[in-house]
């Protein structure tokens, strides 16, 4: 006589997509967001949008990627795969948004995070000027969440960076105007207080503060803020909570980011805290 056995009934790891450009030294774009799912208790995967030679110094070089690649590497995944959460960084040209739109029409994936990377730290331009408005009127109304910094934000809106707390509440709302149905609008610019964000949702905008941590390794925190979000939307009741862990992941992340030795400049957070 067989006895069965009785077979663990947890809920599988949710796998979650990243749609981005590299970045060699790991701090940000695709190696940041594996990290970070990783992190968060997330299978990730990704495909790349863009090849970017770039350090903890600056951006020395981009090669773009064919968007009918871009296309081929997301219906490939999608076609074999279920997909829990996406999260989308940079994108660098109209050709491969639209590329991104298209499948998104057609997989309908849950939970998608937009992270509109436009201009890097070092301030080497991204994302195509001529793009912003293909974003802008056709990408981010087919996300659930964006997460622009005050740069971000602006340039979406075709407005003057703000430089204090009070015109966020603005700046967010027209941006919901423009299809967005939620937006993080992250504060990291403020003169006084880089420690404010504004998350504005279904349930009305909710200013939410964080400690500040005095570093210099700051390299890829708006790449890391987004992919723990997404990795951690798929195990919470809704976007307010997860945004809120994914800011508290943040958080340490920067905390410990001085015990890593990476690079001359702006080195990476520490997206494995809480192991080593």
């Amino acid at each position: 006589m067989t006895i069965p056995v009785a077979r663990p009934t947890h809920r599988p790891a949710p796998n979650v997509l990243t749609i981005a450009g590299t970045d060699p030294s790991g701090g940000a774009g695709i190696q940041a967001d594996l990290k970070a799912f990783s992190a968060n208790g997330a299978y990730g995967m990704s495909v790349v949008t863009a090849l970017v030679a770039q350090t903890t110094t600056g951006v020395a070089e981009v090669r773009e990627v064919p968007p009918e690649f871009v296309t081929a590497q997301l219906a490939t995944l999608l076609d074999d795969v279920r997909v829990d959460a996406v999260k989308i960084g940079m994108l660098a040209n109209a050709g491969v948004i639209r590329a991104v739109v298209a499948v998104l029409e057609r997989y309908a994936p849950p939970h998608v995070v937009l992270d509109p990377v436009m201009v890097a730290k070092s301030g080497h331009r991204l994302l195509a000027d001529e793009a912003v408005a293909v974003l802008r009127d056709e990408l981010l109304p087919r996300v659930d969440l964006i997460t622009p910094n005050l740069p971000e934000a602006a340039d979406l809106l075709g407005e003057r960076e703000i430089t204090d707390s009070a015109g966020m509440a603005g700046q967010a709302r027209r941006l919901t105007e423009l299809g967005a149905k939620q937006v993080l609008l992250k504060g990291g610019h403020l003169r006084a207080d880089a420690g404010l964000d504004l998350f504005c949702g279904d349930g009305g905008a909710e200013f939410l503060r964080r400690e500040r941590i005095e570093t210099t390794n700051d390299h890829g925190t708006g790449c890391t803020l987004s992919a723990a979000i997404a990795a951690l939307r798929p195990r919470r009741p809704d976007w307010a909570a997860a945004v809120r862990d994914g800011k508290e992941y943040l958080t340490e992340a920067l905390r410990a980011a001085d015990r890593l030795d990476v690079g001359r400049g702006h080195g990476p957070v520490h997206h494995f805290h809480h192991w080593w």
